[in-house]
């Protein structure tokens, strides 16, 4: 069987560190480092996360894990969207959100309500946004490669949340800056998104998506 490789063909920017963020809200306080007592109930954390966002989906359970041997209620808030995430968040309808983007991908929204939330620190530096293409497209290997070759790809970047900062960063930066006018940006979910490339890979048809890393689905297409 012929191994098909998922390749990322450039960093869209400077990546943006994975940042846990909270701020004021109507429960329990945040915690404070160093603090391991679990001999009370110390009130009610809302976390919120979206769960098409599989990095973000599994931190926020290890938190969840984490916070309740603190002695923390911990309520799961699933949200569909970045944009209503930050805006509960700074309004204190969600107290934590595990996986910000806040340097590059999340900076508007930063911008917009960062008075209002508390950056808690980085888990992880490195991350960075991606345009990938399979590798059996041998002629695509940079993002100047794209141009002048919508025809192969159905004049399509397949994309992922229309609210999220990979997306904005791509339809507002990324092409324009390589001339990608004959390009729509296509934009619905991130299980969307990895739906087309599963299909367009397991027929070998051409493809271009937005990605990021680290994301499995470099390991699970490799």
């Amino acid at each position: 069987m012929k191994k098909k490789n998922l390749v990322g063909i450039i960093a869209l920017g400077a990546a943006a560190s994975l940042v846990l963020a909270g701020c004021a809200s109507n429960g329990g306080d945040a915690p404070e480092p160093g603090d391991d007592g679990a001999s009370e109930d110390k009130g009610t954390i809302t976390l919120g996360f979206l769960s098409a966002w599989t990095d973000g989906l599994s931190t926020a359970y290890l938190l969840e894990d984490q916070l309740g041997k603190l002695g923390y209620t911990v309520a799961m808030e699933d949200v569909v969207d970045a944009g209503p995430l930050y805006t509960a968040l700074a309004g204190g309808d969600v107290d934590m959100y595990p996986s910000a983007w806040s340097e590059v991908t999340h900076a508007s929204y930063m911008e917009e309500y960062g008075d209002r939330i508390e950056d808690l620190g980085a888990y992880y530096d490195g991350a960075v946004l991606t345009i990938a293409v399979p590798e059996y497209l041998t002629d695509i290997n940079s993002l100047e490669d794209l141009a002048g070759n919508a025809d192969l790809f159905g004049g399509q970047i397949i994309g992922i949340e229309p609210g999220a900062g990979l997306t904005d960063a791509t339809q507002n930066s990324m092409m324009p800056a390589y001339g990608l006018d004959d390009y729509q940006l296509v934009t619905s979910s991130t299980a969307g998104m990895l739906a087309t490339l599963d299909t367009a890979m397991a027929a070998e048809e051409a493809v271009v998506v937005t990605l990021w890393r680290p994301f499995w689905a470099y390991a699970s297409w490799t």
